[in-house]
Order: structure tokens, then C-alpha cells, then sequence
């Protein structure tokens, strides 16, 4: 690591001297002790470099206290970036396949070095457990250098004959060529991940990138990119910028951008796809994904499937499991059943090893959980379990009696609760499930081969999961959504048809010069 980055290793956190109250029965963290030395910089042209722009601050949500500062990237630099990055692809884009490769499998191996600090500066910056942390860094995260070095080298061109004479001479080759530059802007609930499920996949197929993440998670992603300058990826390729909407909106105007990936809010996708005009969009948004709970279902695993998909990451998931649709006939026992294991769930410090949920990243978060769940009341909702926080530490909630009407129905709630729609036809849970406006992922518990292919038929989402979690995801499957959940789909060689420009190449080896 290069020396102006010694100072972000300086955290230094005492865990063992916090204050555990209780809040209905669940363990919630009051302050804990720690001092902050972080600082995060740009990284533009090779270079670590202090941003021009506004000294920002960033609050850790587990410990109220200032985590570290940074200044935003100037729009100056954010042109000097994409400058840079331009320049850059010419020459990268001309490096051997091999040559690429091998640079993803040195970062991978620093990544795995830096792992577990990487893991706690997450924590630190959002507030997820350091299991979860770690799962995103070595599971979700750093693994992507190997899949897009596995995957680039299966992504295939094609050959074809001529069909529009009649003649075997002629030869239409079919390639892929990079679009250039890819602006990469990525949100805080998994700062790591989501990043690396574009920019390694960019790279590899001679792509340059420029990168702005959350400003919620300036100095696990900083961490991100030391990854690729450690590892020798050349002065350009990968670049770095900070700061909010106005420095992503840059990326998206500027003309010498050829695409936007983003992951985020439905709402800042639309103004994106506007502003783009004709720019390629990968466009990863939101999500209000139900799981359905059938009569013949495994109410067991059904339970242990809502505990993942609406507790995992305190709810700020897109593919959570923002409703759980329940047949009337299981409807008490499955009640029953969750709230049962819902006592078990902890909470608390997420830097312990037993926490198995930690605050909500900010207040903004907390007030749209309060705002959904105080609507779905004052319409007839019951809140049955939780409902109370200890500022941005939120109780794991279940809600019963709740219908479309309410905005939890309708609306990605993105907090830690459960809320119960009661059903009594499969044909009803299918026009309950798609009256939303996302449509990314959902999930059904069937015993029944019949009703699971129903379901999967018509279920209007990206992704249906049959006896599995919301949030559940494959390396090798493309993930993306309909509706207002985006465009596009990423993972495996499915990301790279968004990455790249399709080029037809015609050969009529007949028509060369002879010679004499």
C-alpha cells in the first residue's frame, strides 16, 4: 500500500466497553468508543490526489461518532478522470487477454490480504454485521476477479454464412468490441459487492472505468481500488472520484462516457436513463419482492426464509422480502412460527460476532421504516412483534392484517420488517405479488410442482425462487429486473453484452489481389 494510505488503517475501536440496554427483549447497543483517523482521496490518472470539492464528514451509524473526513472530487477532476480514463482505454484496450487476467488474479489475491479490514471498514461505514461484511468482502466481492477472469474467456464472438448471395466465400464474423469508458456508481448497502460485480467484468473486456461510490462508504471502496493499483493495473484504467448526485450527473453527461452502470433508487435510475439520452444503461434499482407462502409449503423453511430475506442487512437489501404473502389456512401457524424465531434474532454491536443485525445506516432510513409502518397502522395494520428503535438501532418487525392500500404493500420499505398479507387463492397471490411498480425478485413456497410453474409463469419479476430466499443470488445466473427494478442484467457473461458493442466484421477472401 502506497504511504497516503497508512492513514486509513488508524481505526481503532474498543469494544469491550459499550453498554447493552434492552428493548423488548433484543440486545441494542448504546455508544460505544472510537476514535477516527480515516481520510479517503481521489484516484485519478494513477494518482491519490485531495479532491477540490467539499469537506465531508462521515458519522459511523454503529457508533454516533465521526468515522473519518474526505473532500469531494471537483467536476474539474471528475473531467480529468474521464480525461485520463479516455487516454487510457486506447492502450488497454490492445492488452492481451492473458495480460488482463492475470492483473484480476494478483488483485484478487491483495484483496484477500486486505479482506478483513475492508470487512470492518464496512461495518464501520453502514452498520452491517462484520459476518455479513466478511461474506460481502471474500464471498460476494473479492471472488469477482476470479469470475470475470473465468468469464471474459468464455465470452464468445460467432461466425456466419452468407445468406444474402448465394456463395460460400463470403464470412461474417460477429466480436465484441469495449464501449470506452464506463461510469461505475454504486450505493452504500453493499459497497464492495455491487461495485465489483461491474468494474473487474469492465476491465477484462478492455474497458477503462471511472468510479464514484456511495459518500456513505468512502474508505471501504477507497480500499477497493488500492486493490487494483496494488496489483499493477496501469496509470488510467481505474479511477476514482467522491461526492454526490452533481458528480455522478457529470459522469452521466459528459460525452466521452459510453455507459452508465448504476445501482440505486428507482427514482435517481429514471433521471439517469433521461439524462443518458443515448448512452448504454445498466440500471440495477429498486424492489418490493413478495414471497409467497403457499398451503402445502414447508412453513419451516419458509420461516428461516423470511428471516433472510427480511432481517439480512437489517432489511436494506433490494432483493428483500418486502411482503410475505401467507395462505389463509397456514396463515396463524406461519405467525406463529416466525415470531417464534424472530426472538431470536440479535441485536446489537455488529463488530460482535453474535450480532446478527446492527443499525440502520441513517436517519433517512429509520423515518421511511417509521413512515410505512405508522401508515399501514392508521389503515388497519397490527404491528404483532418490534416496531421501537434506539436511533438508527431498529427492532426486527412483523406486521400483520396488511394490504395494498398501505404504502409497505406498494413501496420497497428497505428497513427490518415483516410485513403479513393473508391469500386464499394461488390466482390472488399472483395479482397481489405483481400489483407493484418493481418487479426484481420474488419468491414462492410451494410442495406442489403444478402451482410452482404457475407462479413462475406469471410472476412479473426478474427472478422467481421457488422454496429459496428473496435473497438469494448465483455467480452464474443473470440478475436484473423488470418494470421499474431496471434495465439490463448482470453476473456471469450476462453483464458483459451491457459492457460491450456488438460488431459484425464481413471477409470476402475471393476479392484479394492475385498475384502474378
Amino acid at each position: 500500500m502506497d504511504s497516503h494510505a497508512l492513514s486509513i488503517w488508524g481505526v481503532y475501536y474498543k469494544d469491550n466497553h459499550h453498554h447493552l440496554e434492552k428493548l423488548k427483549g433484543v440486545s441494542v447497543m448504546s455508544q460505544p468508543i472510537t476514535q477516527a483517523t480515516l481520510h479517503a482521496k481521489s484516484f485519478i490518472n494513477g494518482e491519490w490526489v485531495e479532491g477540490e470539492g467539499e469537506l465531508m464528514e462521515r458519522i459511523s451509524p454503529v457508533t454516533g461518532q465521526q468515522l473519518g473526513t474526505f473532500r469531494a472530487s471537483s467536476l474539474e477532476q471528475v473531467n480529468r478522470a474521464i480525461k485520463s480514463a479516455k487516454e487510457a482505454q486506447k492502450k488497454w484496450a490492445d492488452v492481451s487477454l492473458l495480460d488482463r487476467i492475470d492483473l484480476l488474479k494478483r488483485a484478487e489475491e491483495i484483496g484477500k490480504k486486505y479482506g478483513e479490514e475492508m470487512a470492518r471498514y464496512i461495518t464501520l461505514e453502514m452498520g452491517k454485521t462484520i459476518r455479513e461484511a466478511r461474506e460481502e468482502v471474500y464471498e460476494l466481492g473479492i471472488s469477482n476477479f476470479e469470475h470475470a477472469a473465468g468469464e471474459v474467456q468464455r465470452f464468445r464472438g460467432t461466425t456466419l454464412p452468407s445468406t444474402f448471395e448465394r456463395t460460400n466465400n463470403k464470412r461474417i464474423h460477429v466480436t465484441h468490441a469495449p464501449i470506452g469508458v464506463v461510469g461505475v456508481i454504486t450505493p452504500w448497502n453493499f459497497p464492495i459487492s455491487l461495485s465489483n460485480e461491474i468494474i473487474p467484468y469492465a476491465l477484462a473486456v478492455g474497458n477503462t472505468v471511472v468510479f464514484k461510490p456511495s459518500e456513505s462508504c468512502p474508505f471501504s471502496t477507497q480500499l477497493l481500488v488500492q486493490l487494483f493499483e496494488e496489483a499493477g493495473f496501469p496509470p488510467g484504467v481505474i479511477n476514482l472520484v467522491h461526492g454526490k448526485g452533481d458528480v455522478g450527473n457529470q459522469l452521466v453527461e459528459h460525452p466521452d462516457v459510453g455507459a452508465i452502470t448504476f445501482t440505486g433508487s428507482t427514482a435517481v435510475g429514471k433521471q439517469i436513463a433521461k439524462t443518458a439520452g443515448l448512452k448504454r444503461t445498466l440500471l440495477e434499482l429498486g424492489g418490493n419482492g413478495p414471497q409467497i407462502v403457499m398451503e402445502d409449503a414447508n412453513l419451516e423453511e419458509a420461516v428461516e426464509a423470511a428471516i433472510t430475506g427480511c432481517f439480512y442487512n437489517a432489511g436494506q437489501v433490494c432483493t428483500a422480502a418486502e411482503r410475505i404473502l401467507v395462505h389463509e389456512s397456514v396463515h396463524d401457524e406461519f405467525v406463529e412460527l416466525l415470531v417464534e424465531r424472530t426472538r431470536k434474532v440479535q441485536l446489537g454491536n455488529p463488530l460482535e460476532e453474535t450480532t446478527d443485525m446492527g443499525p440502520l445506516s441513517s436517519q433517512a432510513v429509520v423515518d421511511k421504516t417509521n413512515y410505512h409502518l405508522q401508515d399501514a397502522v392508521a389503515k388497519g395494520a397490527e404491528i404483532i412483534y418490534g416496531g421501537n428503535h434506539d436511533g438508527l438501532y431498529f427492532e426486527p418487525t412483523i406486521l400483520v392484517n396488511v394490504t395494498q392500500e398501505m404504502e409497505i404493500g406498494k413501496e420497497e420499505t428497505f428497513g427490518p420488517v415483516a410485513p403479513i398479507i393473508r391469500f386464499s387463492t394461488r390466482e390472488e397471490a399472483v395479482e397481489i405479488a405483481n400489483d407493484t411498480q418493481y418487479g426484481l425478485t420474488s419468491s414462492v413456497f410451494t410442495s406442489s410442482l403444478e402451482d410452482a410453474w404457475y407462479m413462475a409463469d406469471r410472476l412479473q419479476h426478474g427472478t422467481v425462487h421457488i422454496n429459496e430466499s428473496t435473497n438469494y443470488w448465483d455467480f452464474l445466473a443473470p440478475f436484473g429486473g423488470m418494470k421499474n427494478s431496471g434495465n439490463g442484467r448482470i453476473l456471469s457473461t450476462w453483464v458483459f453484452q451491457h459492457l460491450t458493442e456488438v460488431k459484425q466484421i464481413t471477409f470476402d477472401p475471393t476479392k484479394t489481389k492475385r498475384k502474378k
